[in-house]
């Protein structure tokens, strides 16, 4: 018994030193002094159990004091990572104390961008207290780092502060730039403005330079060329691929201009040599349109032509030409394989979402069906097999935008987790909307435009809901007050196009607010062939029109050039010659006849150096349509 209890006060003087030495923490000084008193008062008592809760008090308290200080040194690690000078920490000390509550939620106050810095880092770290602030604009958990009226807003609330009418197009968006006259331009005018344009080597069109070679520019639908034998001049260069004759042809080569050898005409060499040179008129497409295997004994790589490879790429997809093929998958080989642009063909077979489809059908999984079609998701290229599927005959035709608008309608129904807003807007898109549609069309299939303005009205009725909500109101209590605060809030979404659907809350007895439409005075359909010709008979003839004007209404009708691309030609298009006068509307210039080149030279002797066309046609509406005769805006071809 003796030595037990001589055992137990020894354990007792133990816990006492080990308390001792520990308590030098202070963090865990309560916890640790608790230990001790327990582990001595258990020595002493000779209790097993009150040294076992001592020692599990004294492992507490010192787990806690070792996460303290690594708490600590975290802390200090942030302050370091956010403020590597003395002189700044300073600061940071000085801004907290005057306000600790920019670390528990209003760093939006803060006064050095740093601190918002220092705030994520404690909050990665894991420090208790730490709240990451708002944007005091838009109410999200973002970074914020841009000043805006003594407060940090969010990078998307600046460019909302920013707005102003873009001096292009209209519309009203964060400048990307201003012009020589300080008016605003918006990044998409910025990007397509004429002078920022320059001609890729390797397509010869006028876009957006993705990539810079030593030989030139590439758009961003070209990859990088690689170094071959140009069919036409023989040099060794880097070259790109021929459309008409799928042979390599050099940069230079895609820019020269000579007398055909066969019709004499000026033109631009397509194939032939440069001692004879063939235009595209005169250029034999036999040598390989119809030689599936390359058997052209001047043709440099036998086997690699674009034809092979589709064929090659079709053969992988949908196997070897069969009877056992379904006759509407071997129609879709046929269009393929004798498609007029088989490097556009191939990248197309190529895509991922195109390719494992072509696959599952040849094998008989899914059946070739438009159900079969619509489980799989929804993609640009998947659409385009569908409307080939159609063109060849595999599949029956039916209104793919009636199809579509439908699906969106019923996702978008779903989505919505308030009952009566699911109720009102069910009402308004299957019961007016579509059935709207479906009464106007009488059977015709539905236009790109009737989705389009379908679709963005379901969204503005959607925005405009969700803004009632998230102002505790309802259509029944929204008053003219209210929807005049929603129209001028430069944070709300289709303010314009949600007039539609308030419209109809008023008819239907859904709200008392009230916003006036619109009318349109435009055409409300494409015009008629004699109506047409009509109008292009006084654009021809009629003198007191300005040149500028008829050249632009004769280029809609006649050339199927929208506004957009009429506003950007510039003077270098036109090439005016002895006899006639070329314009580039695309990869190869057309020959204008008179008196459609007269007025081409007339127009290009008035501008002065690289001047667009397009100037005198800008509209007070943002875009720069052409004007037809008649004072309205030109229609859409």
């Amino acid at each position: 018994m003796s030595a037990s209890r001589e055992r137990s006060g020894l354990g007792g003087m133990a816990a006492v030193a080990g308390a001792g030495l520990v308590m030098v923490v202070c963090c865990a000084g309560p916890l640790l002094v608790a230990g001790g008193a327990l582990g001595a008062v258990g020595g002493a008592l000779a209790s097993p159990w009150l040294i076992t809760v001592g020692a599990v008090v004294l492992l507490a308290g010192t787990g806690y004091a070792l996460r303290c200080r690594a708490r600590r040194r975290r802390g200090a690690d942030a302050v370091r990572r956010s403020a590597p000078r003395p002189s700044y920490q300073q600061k940071f000390a000085w801004a907290l104390e005057a306000n600790p509550a920019l670390l528990t939620g209003d760093g939006h106050r803060a006064p050095h961008r740093a601190i918002l810095r220092l705030i994520d880092l404690l909050h990665e770290a894991g420090v208790a207290g730490i709240v990451r602030p708002s944007c005091p604009g838009c109410h999200r958990v973002v970074r914020i780092d841009k000043p805006l009226d003594g407060q940090r807003v969010c990078r998307t609330c600046i460019a909302h502060s920013r707005i102003e009418e873009c001096s292009g197009c209209g519309a009203r968006r964060e400048p990307a730039t201003r012009d020589g006259h300080g008016r605003p331009l918006c990044p998409n005018c910025l990007v397509n403005d004429p002078a920022n344009l320059e001609t890729c080597i390797n397509c010869g069109r006028r876009k957006v330079v993705n990539t810079r070679t030593p030989d030139g520019p590439l758009c961003s639908s070209c990859p990088s060329l690689p170094t071959t034998r140009c069919s036409i001049c023989g040099g060794e260069k880097p070259c790109g691929t021929s459309r008409t004759t799928g042979r390599p042809w050099c940069p230079d080569c895609q820019r020269r201009s000579a007398p055909c050898s066969v019709c004499g005409g000026v033109a631009a060499v397509v194939s032939g040599t440069l001692d004879q040179p063939f235009c595209a008129g005169c250029t034999a497409p036999e040598v390989w349109h119809t030689c599936p295997t390359c058997s052209d004994p001047d043709y440099p790589h036998p086997g690699q032509c674009a034809r092979c490879l589709i064929n090659r790429r079709l053969d992988e997809l949908l196997g070897a030409p069969s009877d056992a093929l379904h006759p509407g998958l071997e129609a879709l080989r046929h269009n393929i394989v004798t498609t007029e642009h088989p490097i556009t063909a191939r990248r197309w077979l190529n895509k991922p979402s195109v390719s494992p489809v072509l696959s599952d059908l040849a094998s008989g999984r899914p059946a070739l069906t438009h159900e079969a079609l619509d489980e799989l998701p929804d993609s640009p290229p998947l659409a385009h097999l569908r409307q080939v599927l159609v063109g060849v005959g595999a599949l029956p035709e039916r209104d793919e935008y009636m199809v579509r608008l439908e699906r969106f309608f019923t996702g978008l129904l779903a989505s919505q987790e308030d009952p009566d807003q699911r109720k009102v807007l069910h009402r308004y898109t299957i019961w007016h909307l579509l059935r709207r549609l479906r009464q106007r069309n009488n059977g015709r299939p539905l236009t790109p435009q009737q989705f389009i303005s379908a679709r963005q009205r379901t969204h503005a009725a959607v925005a405009f809901l969700n803004w009632l909500v998230a102002h505790d109101l309802t259509l029944e209590t929204c008053r003219q007050a209210d929807l005049d605060r929603w129209l001028t809030d430069d944070l709300a979404a289709y303010r314009r196009t949600a007039g539609h659907f308030i419209r109809w809350a008023r008819t239907n007895k859904l709200a008392t607010v009230h916003v006036p439409a619109v009318r349109w005075n435009g055409p409300t359909q494409p015009l008629d062939d004699e109506h047409r010709w009509n109008v292009a008979r006084r654009l021809l003839h009629d003198d007191t029109l300005k040149p500028e004007d008829r050249l632009a209404g004769l280029l809609l009708l006649l050339y199927a050039q929208g506004p957009s691309a009429i506003h950007r030609l510039t003077t270098e298009d036109v090439e005016v010659g002895a006899r006639e006068v070329r314009l580039h509307l695309g990869n190869a210039p057309v020959q204008l006849p008179e008196p459609v080149a007269q007025l081409a030279r007339a127009v290009a002797a008035n501008r002065k150096g690289h001047a667009t066309f397009g100037e005198p046609w800008r509209r007070l509406h943002g875009s720069s349509p052409a004007a037809s005769p008649d004072g309205r805006s030109a229609p859409h071809s």
